[in-house]
């Protein structure tokens, strides 16, 4: 139905505007007696088999809802209904901001694809924290781990996003249960120059003595670009196991164009969907291998099928993440992903 009748209707209108009215038709909706488990009884596959035990945590399933879709942490009880095992909010940053101006957000309908230039819009992490701190044990009791995904603001600069981290991580300790690092969106000027060897690694020591001060730290994983040269890949895995932090997501949105059909493929941004199925792929199996598997890696980038997914944890993914898949094709993809694994085993 949704790819059919809802999908058709949606994609008439602006991409952004849809998103908002989206999330507030979703609310809305699941406040509706009897609606809640009629989603989950469409959407959710419950089975042992489907468990994943990685840095600590449990997974019910393998399978995530990408940072971007809930930004601002308030959809994410609503969302756990469509069956995902873990759902990442943000990318949050200390302070509110607007983001980059409008019209900001594209279609690429022929390539399965999107481009979006938000540039971190969120109303900063200390109203997401207000969100979370009621809801967020009734989530856990339903097994769906909650991810912290945290940035710098736009007006920091580079020498002083350190802080900007650290900010994002103390406030966000006690109510999310692991972290990831964004430096490799294309939408924040000069942001993704933390991806080098030097400013990454001190980042991402500086979190570890954060987390390394509490009772229990938390697992902290890196968000990186697949536009990574092999050495730059190399680097990674060299400041994984220096930093000694938990996992690597692979991969971000891409600044690369090749083989698009689509009238809006020249409009500047990151491009997700199908167009970055293969290259997010090279890049798992590229960190597997030449890591020897020595951390989880979380793939996400163009997974629209199952097979797509399949082929991912193939690659060495230990989990997956969704976001522009899920929006082509809608939330029977989760369902689908979960019965093609209890099919595997």
């Amino acid at each position: 139905m949704y790819k059919t009748l809802v999908r058709p209707i949606f994609f008439c209108f602006d991409p952004e505007k849809v998103h908002h009215f989206t999330f507030a038709l979703i609310k809305t909706v699941s406040k509706v007696p009897g609606l809640k488990p009629f989603f989950r009884s469409l959407y959710l596959v419950e089975d042992k088999k489907l468990e994943r035990k990685l840095f600590g945590l449990t997974f019910k399933n393998p399978v995530g809802l990408a940072a971007g879709f809930d930004k601002d942490a308030k959809l994410y009880n609503e969302l756990s209904n469509f069956g995902f095992g873990f759902i990442e909010i943000g990318t949050l940053t200390p302070k509110p901001q607007s983001g980059n101006p409008k019209k900001r957000l594209f279609r690429l309908k022929e390539d399965l694809a999107i481009i979006n230039r938000m540039g971190f819009n969120n109303g900063g992490v200390e109203e997401a924290v207000e969100r979370l701190k009621n809801p967020s044990t009734a989530l856990r009791q339903k097994g769906v781990l909650i991810g912290g995904n945290i940035g710098k603001n736009k007006v920091t600069p580079n020498e002083d996003a350190v802080e900007d981290y650290k900010i994002c991580f103390n406030a966000l300790f006690d109510y999310v249960d692991y972290f990831v690092v964004n430096v490799s969106s294309p939408n924040t000027p000069n942001l993704r120059a933390l991806q080098d060897k030097e400013p990454l690694t001190e980042l991402l020591k500086a979190l570890q003595v954060l987390n390394f001060q509490r009772p229990k730290s938390k697992p902290i994983l890196l968000k990186i670009a697949p536009d990574l040269t092999d050495e730059q890949l190399l680097d990674i895995i060299d400041i994984v196991a220096t930093t000694k932090i938990d996992g690597v997501i692979a991969t971000n949105t891409t600044i690369s164009r090749e083989g698009l059909k689509s009238k809006n493929k020249s409009e500047t941004g990151g491009l997700s969907g199908k167009p970055l199925t293969k290259r997010s792929t090279e890049v798992i199996r590229f960190l597997a291998k030449e890591s020897k598997k020595a951390f989880p890696i979380i793939g996400v980038g163009g997974i629209n099928s199952a097979e797509d997914a399949l082929e991912k944890l193939d690659a060495g993914a230990d989990l997956v993440q969704l976001y522009t898949g899920f929006i082509y094709e809608g939330p029977k993809l989760i369902r689908a992903i979960n019965k093609a694994l209890l099919n595997k085993v």
